[in-house]
């Protein structure tokens, strides 16, 4: 179940850009990353630059953006990490031009500790090898992703 923030420095991103960054995003986390499309959650935070810091100083002179993706510990291998992060910073230049520090993080949470829908990850693989899905996540997820 990944969950992605996108803090973009600009309050008025168009509809469509913001739209963009979403299905991007979430194509990423299904194509690279192997999860569930019907799971995957985007936050797209649009913020001004003078609330944007770099060196103690709010940002001037453009757009930046930064993505930060909760994903289940365990779950992708160095290499898919690190094809999302390139890829996923290529999206951003994509849709949002050319960005001076722009940046990709992937925080990697414990099953015991993070949850859909009111269940652990932890629970929910143990019942889906078991053969029993619980009722608030049956379907959402083929039984090899993530």
């Amino acid at each position: 179940m990944p969950f992605f923030r996108v803090t973009v420095t600009d309050p008025d991103l168009p509809a469509d850009a913001q739209r963009a960054l979403a299905e991007g995003l979430t194509r990423l986390a299904v194509s690279v990353l192997h999860k569930s499309s019907a799971r995957t959650i985007v936050h797209v935070n649009l913020v001004s630059a003078g609330s944007y810091y770099v060196d103690g100083k709010p940002l001037t002179g453009g757009r930046d953006a930064h993505v930060e993706a909760s994903i289940t510990a365990g779950t992708n291998s160095s290499a898919e990490k690190a094809a999302f992060i390139a890829e996923a910073g290529e999206l951003l230049s994509d849709i949002l031009g050319p960005l001076p520090r722009s940046g990709i993080a992937l925080h990697e949470l414990h099953p015991e500790s993070y949850g859909y829908k009111g269940v652990t990850q932890f629970d929910y693989y143990r019942t889906r090898e078991a053969g029993d899905v619980p009722a608030a996540t049956a379907g959402t997820v083929p039984a090899t992703a993530h």
